[in-house]
């Protein structure tokens, strides 16, 4: 396996330190071209790496032509895009020209409806994307759509979930959540891409229901869900994230589900925080002229802001991503939280970077070395092409390697009409 990785900012270094680490022996990983327009910075990545394996390049993520040309000079089978998804557009014609394969861990942006955004729909998350699906299968490549933690794993329980662990699925809810915090430290930090965070968390949130996606105002319906894992309980809301638009895109392959869900816990202050950006419209991306210069309110707080990845090694705390599927199994109903629960401290020293772009990192590289094994398109009803997303695929293969890369997973059987009949059958074998 030959990859490109285009962006080496704090997932693309984990991307590296991750593969690294899984594969020191180059069983499957033959090179990895770290790439990014700022050339000092993968420079510095490969100088620590200090494998020959890891190679650093110079390249405008936004010029096609150039990442296609650095991509056939390397002979790499896939390009891998760790930028802003501003960038996913010329990458994945990148892709199609150098005729590789393409992953992501973010699809599209969408646009909100002009005149009624929080009632109707625009132009969704990932449709410029699923449309360069039939492009993608003339060439017999993959271009793997929204592979990091959220989404990417999210999506692969979401699918492991409806082949194994129920007969009927009834609505699936992504719910992500932390005890993060830096010891302290006042206000509000962003643990990711500010500009992504902030765009995510103004754009009206998604709902998919009764086969139709709906919008409804960021962090609207709060409720309580409980974290494992020392975390607890977290209150969390809707926001705008392209797990909804997989699972409605893939819905035949999730035995039909009727409702997809993402909620994140942010709290209290970071909530009011993204309120204000909108009031005074700095969360705005059109430029505004301030003095003899053009700026865009959102890239001005993206430069001002610490770096995410370099604030976020002083978290202390934890952080869970995970799935929770509500349906029917043996007639009865079931609810259940697949999760992956990751320690700041632990990916800081493992890693060399925080968790959050650790945890996004992981998806990856496990693609990566699935796709090397001939993993992908091996499985009855898997797609042998085009613009996929982790449902379109069996996850048994997947959720299998996440031990080895001491990233587990887990399964938190949630108070529901199965459990307590299973807790009986357990109760009378004990009995007996």
């Amino acid at each position: 396996m030959k990859a490109l990785i285009v962006g080496t900012g704090g997932v693309g270094q984990s991307i590296a330190a991750i593969a690294k680490r899984r594969d020191p022996k180059g069983e499957w990983l033959e090179k990895m071209v770290m790439a990014d327009y700022d050339a000092a910075r993968p420079e510095e990545l490969c100088a620590r790496l200090d494998d020959p394996r890891f190679v650093a390049a110079q390249v405008d993520a936004g010029d096609p032509d150039a990442v296609a040309a650095l991509a056939q000079a390397h002979g790499v089978d896939i390009i891998c895009n760790l930028c802003a998804p501003t960038f996913n557009p010329p990458l994945l014609q990148a892709a199609l020209k150098a005729k590789t394969h393409y992953l992501d861990t973010a699809m599209t942006l969408s646009e909100p409806h002009p005149t009624d955004p929080f009632h109707k729909v625009g132009k969704k998350l990932g449709d410029d994307e699923y449309a360069l699906s039939p492009e993608f299968e003339k060439i017999g490549k993959y271009a793997f759509a929204g592979f990091g933690v959220e989404p990417g794993m999210a999506d692969f329980f979401a699918r492991y979930a409806a082949d194994h662990l129920f007969d009927e699925v009834d609505e699936i809810g992504i719910r992500d959540g932390a005890n993060l915090e830096i010891p302290g430290a006042k206000g509000i930090s962003f643990g990711f891409s500010v500009w992504t965070t902030i765009e995510e968390c103004n754009n009206p949130a998604i709902v998919y229901e009764n086969g139709e996606i709906h919008t409804i105002e960021p962090f609207a319906e709060l409720e309580k869900f409980w974290l494992p894992e020392g975390i607890g309980e977290v209150e969390v809301g809707h926001v705008e994230h392209e797990e909804v638009v997989q699972i409605a895109h893939n819905a035949d392959r999730l035995k039909g589900v009727k409702k997809a869900t993402f909620k994140y816990a942010l709290g209290d202050e970071f909530m009011q925080a993204m309120e204000v950006f909108r009031s005074v419209n700095i969360d705005k991306t059109y430029k505004v002229k301030v003095g003899d210069c053009e700026v865009s309110p959102r890239d001005v707080v993206a430069a001002a802001a610490p770096d995410p990845n370099e604030i976020g090694k002083k978290y202390v705390g934890k952080t869970a991503a995970g799935t929770y599927v509500v349906g029917k199994k043996d007639g009865m109903e079931r609810k259940v939280y697949l999760y992956q629960v990751a320690d700041n401290k632990e990916c800081v020293e493992k890693y060399g970077t925080q968790v959050v772009v650790a945890q996004t990192a992981f998806t990856p590289v496990i693609t990566l070395e699935l796709l090397a094994k001939g993993s992908f398109g091996s499985k009855p009803g898997d797609p042998k092409s085009g613009v996929q997303n982790p449902e379109a695929f069996n996850a048994d293969d997947y959720v299998a390697l996440m031990p080895a890369y001491e990233f587990p997973g887990g399964l938190l059987e949630i108070e529901s009409e199965y459990k307590l009949a299973k807790d009986r059958e357990a109760l009378l074998d004990l009995a007996k």
